[in-house]
């Protein structure tokens, strides 16, 4: 049987944890922070942990991850 492929799009934005749950930086971190209050800056430098509807997903594009 052949090996099946990595999404390489979704291996650049999501990481798998020990516990086998999907972590992806969170958007709207980058720029126009001016705007933005400093706990919703604050709120964005932590990881996020992707749905559990995503991470069935996320387990067909990442299947070696």
């Amino acid at each position: 049987m052949p090996k099946i492929k990595t999404n390489k799009g979704a291996a650049k934005r999501f990481k798998r944890t020990a516990t086998g749950k999907f972590t992806y930086d969170p958007a709207g971190a980058s720029h126009i922070l001016t705007k933005k209050a400093p706990k919703r800056k604050r709120n964005l430098r932590k990881d996020e942990v992707a749905s559990k509807a995503d991470a069935k997903r996320l387990k067909r594009l990442l299947p070696y991850s």
